[in-house]
């Protein structure tokens, strides 16, 4: 196998990054982005004083950790760049479902809020965009525009099937937008939300129009509503929730409401992909940074990272031993899970029972 130690000039990984990059930077910043990669594959935390004694390198601990510091504060790393490389990586370039959530923890009395954006890939969400609130609580509906326009900037509006999101994505402005680029959507919305039906010629709750359904029974409404001034579709259906509480599910569309829920169910692949970057993975919130603009970087090599363990995850499960499956019908252990456990070890010890480069999954060839 040719030379996968990161203190070559021509390793596999190094290649793949340079070659994404275009140039962008020099060798050694190149060099620096896979070392700390590397050791978050190995060492599965974001923690700098961890991840630089996962450092593939004969410099000290320290040495590496002044690294990490100086990149973090000195050094440009934009997003879009990021966003593209991970663009590149997906199969196919058009029809995309996004998805947008929002994920936060605390550090102390500092609240971490991360605005994401999304695309469904096989059970996930591969992150593609983000934007750091400093602020605690939801979005505004400019933040949100403004990841949907730079996405649009960087990939085109043509590339996007629908977006989907939860109840916290709602509002006159949003939804105009998204009405007025002609973007279609599938937003879940609350059940008090008050709507105007031009069938009855009045203004009622949504829940109404789904309150004489059995529990597990879908309905498209066919009549087109009025929601926050905007003209829309509503489905909806009646279900239990985790507190065994019965609650309605009720989605509102830009068209093609027969659709519906067929669609919001891929939008929890975006909660499989913040496990990952937290508890069942990288463990992001071990982070003591608070900066804004160092937990941009941090948050875009993590996102590097996560691709790259479930692509070979997923290739593990498709061709090589598939993951149990256990009573309950969900996997032993998620597609994510399974790549960073042999990506780990690969990278520990050197083993790989696997014919391909483990670096080759970050190549777009």
């Amino acid at each position: 196998m040719k030379n996968t130690s990161l203190e070559g000039k021509d390793t596999p990984l190094i290649s793949f990054i340079q070659g994404h990059f275009n140039g962008e930077y020099n060798l050694a910043r190149v060099k620096l982005i896979c070392l700390f990669i590397v050791a978050l594959c190995k060492i599965k935390t974001i923690n700098y004083d961890r991840l630089a004694s996962g450092f593939d390198t004969k410099a000290n601990k320290n040495s590496s950790y002044r690294r990490i510091q100086r990149f973090m504060k000195e050094f440009e790393f934009p997003m879009k760049i990021v966003s593209s490389l991970i663009f590149n990586l997906l199969p196919s370039k058009s029809n995309l479902i996004l998805v947008l959530d929002r994920t936060n923890w605390k550090f102390g009395t500092k609240n971490i809020n991360i605005l994401m954006l999304g695309v469904s890939y096989k059970n996930v969400a591969f992150p593609l965009m983000f934007k750091m609130l400093d602020k605690r609580g939801n979005s505004d509906t400019q933040e949100r525009i403004t990841l949907i326009k730079l996405y649009i900037e960087l990939f085109g509006k043509e590339s996007i099937d629908c977006i989907l999101a939860d109840r916290e994505f709602v509002g006159e402005k949003w939804l105009e937008f998204l009405n007025q680029n002609n973007i279609r959507y599938y937003i879940r919305i609350r059940n008090n939300f008050k709507i105007y039906s031009y069938q009855k010629q009045e203004e009622i709750k949504a829940f109404w129009l789904f309150n004489n359904l059995n529990i597990g029974e879908f309905y498209h409404y066919p009549k087109i509503v009025e929601l926050h001034g905007q003209r829309c579709y509503l489905s909806g259906s009646k279900t239990i929730n985790r507190n065994g509480k019965m609650e309605f599910l009720i989605i509102v569309s830009f068209n093609k409401p027969e659709q519906a829920m067929i669609y919001y169910k891929e939008r929890w692949q975006i909660e499989t992909l913040f496990r990952g970057l937290k508890s069942s993975g990288f463990n992001i919130e071990d982070t003591h940074v608070t900066d804004l603009e160092r937990l941009e970087k941090l948050f875009s090599l993590t996102m590097i990272a996560f691709v790259w363990c479930y692509k070979v995850g997923d290739y593990l499960d498709e061709n090589i031993q598939k993951i149990k499956i256990k009573k309950h019908g969900r996997r032993a252990v998620s597609v994510f899970k399974y790549g960073l456990d042999y990506l780990s070890k690969f990278l520990l010890t050197g083993f790989n029972s696997l014919e391909n480069n483990m670096f080759s999954f970050l190549s777009c060839t």
